[in-house]
């Protein structure tokens, strides 16, 4: 490739990172290792990069050791894996010293793990971006051979949400009327718009959200695994954001898309979900008590942005409600999610629970509020569970202003609205 259109790019991308005002973030990086970041796509990978360059900087390196290239640049269309050589030819024109590579979107290039193995052979600092959930595979672990720790960034969480606009959130601005009250809006916004942290100064904060989805719909899914019939996929996220709350099988979606007169069968359903979820776009739960032949079948699916969901539904806060609950944990469990969060359901028992954390050995239910008829279900539910799960000792109900404690058949069951319970109140 021309070397000088490499040099082009990346001395253009020095000025970008250099004029960028950032936020840190609670999951920032290190240096320390060569890293993979993976999300979906506006969730911060970039950003977070841009602020370990600037924290490198600080640290004494020149800008001429920096070499960033993001793939999606159009002067990098039909890039080939046999020239990533001229990547560290450049390197070496611009300086002798030791170089620090950033990738972004490098999924975009053939065989580009190869390279990257390559270059973590040769001690050199690596760090990676990209939007597909291969990249945190074992397969790719096992082609990459240890060589890089992985990350998967997601959205703003409320807390970061919270500093980013640059809202006190500390035990005393919780008790004071007016900084109480700007927190509540703020998590008004987050609710119906989500976390992606470009999103929280636009003014259009619903069609920024709507473009990111095309984005990844268009670009991650469609164009990715070329399918022919879009309308088909789209319909079926709609229908999956409208079963957010319930558990839903390949055989029902298929079922559910022939009844509305796209004709979609099995096997095409579970590839839809598996791109679905390889773009982070969603991510399944599944049922502590299934049996083994419906634990990969029979899930609950959530949106990995809120605002994403909210797209979908309308007068809907309950599901958005319970879609934040969800991505907070799997926040809270990045990496062993699957151990750690699922939901009960249980024809047997009776049971159904929102969320069981058998680590925590605690159990949650969501109730948008909660009045006699709510509450009375709700807690019905979680001492029922209790009698059949002995060994679980902590209750929440999750709402979205309730806060007490409820005290009967020998428990106590927490009740706390969701921005608190996000925030670690």
């Amino acid at each position: 490739m021309d070397h000088s259109v490499l040099k082009r790019i990346i001395l253009e991308q020095h000025e970008i990172i250099r004029n960028m005002d950032i936020v840190p973030r609670s999951g920032d990086i290190e240096c320390d290792s060569n890293r993979i970041l993976v999300g979906i796509r506006r969730s911060g990978k970039t950003t977070m990069l841009y602020h370990l360059v600037q924290r490198l900087i600080k640290e004494g390196v020149g800008w001429n050791q920096i070499i960033y290239i993001n793939f999606e640049d159009e002067r990098l269309d039909g890039f080939s894996p046999d020239e990533f050589d001229d990547i560290l030819a450049v390197k070496t024109e611009l300086t002798e010293k030791e170089g620090w590579f950033f990738f972004d979107e490098i999924q975009n290039v053939p065989l580009w793990e190869k390279f990257c193995r390559r270059m973590a052979d040769s001690k050199l600092h690596v760090f990676i971006t990209g939007s597909n959930a291969k990249m945190l595979s074992r397969e790719m672990e096992s082609t990459l051979g240890g060589r890089y720790l992985s990350t998967l960034v997601f959205p703003y969480s409320f807390l970061e949400y919270l500093d980013a606009k640059g809202i006190k959130h500390d035990k005393n601005s919780i008790l004071v009327t007016s900084s109480s009250a700007r927190i509540l809006n703020a998590f008004e916004d987050y609710l119906h718009f989500g976390g992606f942290p470009e999103n929280t100064e636009k003014s259009s904060k619903r069609e920024y959200v709507s473009s990111v989805y095309r984005k990844v719909l268009e670009g991650d899914i469609i164009t990715r695994h070329d399918i022919r019939n879009p309308i088909s996929l789209r319909l079926m996220v709609k229908k999956i954001a409208e079963s957010v709350k319930d558990t839903i099988s390949y055989n029902r979606i298929s079922s559910v898309m022939r009844s509305v007169g796209v004709n979609m069968n099995t096997q095409t359903a579970i590839d839809y979900f598996s791109y679905m979820e390889d773009a982070y776009l969603l991510f399944p739960i599944r049922n502590w008590f299934s049996p083994f032949s419906e634990k990969e079948s029979v899930r609950k699916h959530y949106f990995m942005d809120t605002g994403i969901l909210s797209l979908f539904l309308v007068d809907k806060d309950p599901v958005l409600l319970e879609n934040i609950v969800a991505v907070e944990l799997y926040r809270r469990y990045p990496t062993d999610f699957e151990e750690n969060v699922a939901f009960i359901k249980s024809a047997r028992t009776g049971l159904d629970i929102d969320f069981y954390l058998p680590c925590e050995q605690t159990l949650i239910q969501v109730a948008y509020s909660l009045d006699q008829n709510s509450m009375e279900r709700e807690v019905n539910s979680l001492v029922k569970a209790r009698k059949v799960m002995p060994d679980v000792n902590r209750f929440l109900i999750l709402t979205q202003n309730d806060s007490r404690v409820i005290s009967m058949a020998n428990m106590d069951i927490e009740v706390l609205p969701v921005w608190k319970w996000s925030l670690g109140i």
